[in-house]
């Protein structure tokens, strides 16, 4: 069933991704150069074969979260989504992905997840149906969508129905809710803006030799992005710490060795 698979991805807030952006410290170029672009064109022939996802030995339940069991269907939907991704990454890098690591990465993210969602419902965090339309408008936006119509209907053609699109947007959104509450204004600075635009600017590559090293955006172009990148490592952190916290006071059983 990976239609629920393709919904998680779609939905973006997971654990995953916040984490991440607390984990890589907020490092990231404003543009792809034509330069990185045309490398990794001219690379693209000289992969390696997709590597395959190892599942085997897999337990029924993976975790159990106050009760709540997280069961193996769940887990893999998870961890072929951050296969792919890592899977991808390790052609281009010619490095092999450790995917007892990846295993449980993946584990401990949906354990996370559980433990947001269980002190959401416990924070009295609501869903209204105009909350969760624009949930869905917002998904469909950032995944190139017209409208959260066409959002709906390509999670339909999936095996997904529009109910159970609205309850997983809803959960999306009593999350989303969480993270404002307990991240307050992560409005980044002036100062923090710019220090992240120098060091992504002094991190772009240099151009093969002979050609012209392209122009990076400017500052003000640059923004909306750096913007984003660096409220997501703080909310990121805030996610994290809550995580952590909540945890130690969760009964929680990892079953996957």
């Amino acid at each position: 069933m990976r239609k629920k698979t393709l919904l998680a991805a779609l939905l973006g807030l997971s654990l995953f991704g916040l984490t991440a952006c607390a984990d890589d410290g907020g490092q990231a170029t404003p543009e792809a150069t034509s330069s990185e672009q045309s490398t990794a064109e001219g690379q693209a022939g000289e992969q390696p074969a997709m590597p395959e996802p190892d599942l085997e030995g897999v337990p029924d339940v993976v975790a159990e979260v106050d009760g709540h069991e997280i069961g193996k269907e769940e887990f893999v939907q998870a961890y072929e989504g951050q296969f792919q991704q890592m899977a991808l990454q390790a052609q281009m890098s010619g490095q092999e992905i450790d995917q007892d690591q990846l295993k449980q990465q993946t584990v401990e993210s949906l354990v996370g997840t559980q433990l947001l969602i269980q002190e959401a419902e416990r924070r009295n965090f609501t869903a209204s149906e105009e909350q969760v339309d624009a949930t869905l408008e917002e998904i469909a936006k950032a995944n190139g969508m017209g409208s959260a119509d066409e959002l709906v209907t390509a999670l339909g053609e999936q095996g997904l129905s529009e109910e159970e699109v609205r309850t997983q947007a809803a959960t999306q959104t009593q999350l989303d809710q969480l993270v404002a509450d307990e991240a307050g204004d992560v409005t980044p600075t002036e100062d923090e803006l710019r220090k992240l635009y120098d060091e992504s600017v002094a991190q772009l590559p240099a151009a093969p030799e002979g050609e012209e090293q392209p122009t990076p955006p400017t500052f003000e172009e640059a923004r909306p992005q750096l913007e984003q990148q660096l409220k997501s490592q703080k909310e990121g952190e805030v996610v994290q710490a809550l995580v952590t916290s909540l945890r130690e006071g969760a009964d929680v059983k990892v079953n996957l060795k």
